[in-house]
């Protein structure tokens, strides 16, 4: 039997949160509350891409239409708004038996593809999986080009002390003298107010190194207002009652993920920051039953020796890119999240 292709109705909207949450490729920005803020904030169409295998869902792939120019893009997600990943979420192939999961993930895509090229030719696409995709193939033969890229997750199912045990003496020695001295210091979940802060941080960190930096403010806090059963978590750390610090973690499921923020901070304090902020949020998703925390992104070498003394674990995801070589200049409209 062949999968049928098609934009999601609206009885497949209806149902499409539990799809995703369904999915081991299903991210809190795959969820369709989020897509219609991404496609709000990057002045794209979304279309959201559902595939059956008679009554049966096997796949949900969103992408959006982006014009520049007369000439039509596609992404997922879209440019300019730093979502980490989206991309194919897969159903029900776990059980199936690798020939036959290969030849059900392959149809997928390629009536996902053939649909995006029927109905929209693009000339030039990008696509930037979740973690969980680990076949690139679907999209090679369809003459896109895959390049690995990588992220660090750390295991939050070891106890407390095991885990604290695994990091580096330097991230140890930060966590636990501020643990002796933390009425100097806390750490709190916040809402849109510190999500301000936490932006606004972010925006100046990469100004004052001549990087664009045009996620609008307004986008995150839709998001987060938005969301059905994921969440956006400011986490901010202050001192004396001042922001000093903070991060924005996406959680969905059982996993929670470093977004923005963690920058070097201006203010002139004596608290390693960022490794608090880490392991404030560490630490709040053991105790609510989290399994992982992705550091998303592990692609910057100066970056990665921070990141690295956590002991994290090397995940893998993908960028596809397809077009030809003039059109892959267009390639600068994406923005890299790291």
């Amino acid at each position: 039997m062949s999968i049928d292709v098609r934009v999601a109705t609206e009885d497949d909207r209806e149902r499409w949160n539990d799809y995703v949450r369904r999915s081991p490729q299903g991210t809190l920005c795959h969820e369709l509350e989020a897509l219609s803020v991404q496609a709000d904030h990057s002045g794209s169409t979304l279309h959201p891409l559902i595939g059956f295998k008679g009554q049966e869902p096997v796949g949900l792939f969103p992408v959006f239409e982006l014009k520049k120019q007369f000439v039509t893009t596609v992404f997922s997600p879209p440019p300019h708004i730093r979502v980490p990943y989206l991309g194919p979420a897969f159903l029900n192939m776990g059980k199936l038996k690798q020939r036959k999961r290969e030849r059900r993930r392959q149809r997928f895509m390629d009536g996902c593809l053939e649909w995006i090229q029927s109905e929209l030719s693009p000339r030039y696409a990008h696509i930037r999986t979740s973690t969980g995709v680990e076949d690139a193939r679907p999209f090679k033969w369809n003459e896109f080009d895959a390049t690995p890229e990588y992220t660090y997750a750390v295991d939050l199912t070891r106890d407390r002390e095991d885990l604290l045990m695994s990091f580096s003496s330097d991230a140890r020695s930060n966590i636990t003298n501020a643990d002796e001295d933390e009425d100097n210091y806390e750490v709190t979940v916040g809402d849109s107010e510190e999500i301000a802060l936490i932006h606004e941080q972010v925006k100046h960190r990469y100004e004052s190194q001549d990087i664009s930096f045009g996620v609008p403010l307004e986008f995150v806090q839709d998001l987060a207002d938005r969301t059905a059963t994921g969440a956006v978590r400011p986490y901010t750390l202050c001192v004396d009652g001042e922001f000093v610090g903070g991060i924005l973690a996406l959680e969905y499921g059982d996993r929670t993920g470093r977004w923005m923020g963690g920058v070097r901070t201006d203010a002139d304090v004596d608290v390693p920051t960022n490794d608090l902020l880490d392991w404030a949020i560490m630490e709040d998703g053991m105790e609510r039953g989290l399994e992982t925390y992705d550091l998303v992104g592990a692609d910057t070498r100066r970056i990665n020796r921070y990141k690295a003394k956590f002991n994290p674990e090397l995940e893998t995801y993908y960028s596809l890119e397809y077009g030809s070589w003039g059109m892959k200049t267009v390639a600068s409209l994406y923005d890299s999240v790291k």
